[in-house]
């Protein structure tokens, strides 16, 4: 059984005189996650502390905590910046969804081509949005290039070989053959009024 912490919110502002706090959420089940009784062990200024959850509410699509320990908007203003982690089993979690992949497991594997096997890089970091998960690939050229994380573009992750098989549009991940890179763009002359 392996084991694997994982960052379920940050917490942010301190919202209200009675120790409430508002959450950047960094998971996508914070209604499981952020239950009543929820603990959470955090080091404070160098200090541990335990944190349960009293209660959670959402508002206009922000999610905000009380803990049982915090009482006042001063204790909860010194936790604004801390990580509330919680362990997970891996195999649990890739029963539940074989789909999903948290960031620590994609970063450093070799992005290679689904048809000819060709490395085209390596994934550096994953960054999360609204659409779709972006992967953040270090290119066999030098640049950096956002991959969506979908299953048209990356339809293979293999964490056992370690390796993300994708099949990219040309010339995202790789240089176009020079007959396949298109007319030269034209020069524009400037507008001038009349």
């Amino acid at each position: 059984m392996s084991m694997r912490d994982v960052i379920v919110a940050t917490i942010g502002r301190a919202h209200g005189l009675r120790g409430e706090v508002a959450l950047q959420l960094r998971t996508d089940q914070p209604e499981e996650r952020l239950r009543r009784g929820a603990s959470f062990t955090v080091m404070v200024d160098g200090q541990q502390r335990t944190l349960t959850v009293a209660r959670t509410r959402l508002q206009q699509d922000r999610w905000y905590v009380a803990f049982d320990e915090v009482t006042d908007r001063t204790d909860a203003e010194s936790l604004r910046g801390v990580d509330l982690v919680i362990e997970v089993d891996e195999a649990e979690e890739a029963a539940e969804d074989p789909d999903a992949w948290y960031p620590s497991q994609l970063k450093g594997l070799p992005v290679r081509h689904i048809e000819d096997d060709r490395e085209l890089g390596v994934i550096v970091d994953v960054e999360h949005y609204p659409a779709q998960d972006l992967l953040v690939v270090r290119a066999a050229t030098g640049r950096r290039v956002q991959l969506p994380l979908v299953t048209q573009l990356v339809p293979e992750v293999d964490l056992e070989e370690g390796v993300v098989r994708a099949d990219p549009p040309g010339g995202l991940l790789e240089e176009l053959p020079e007959d396949q890179q298109g007319p030269e763009p034209e020069t524009s002359q400037p507008s001038r009024k009349r």
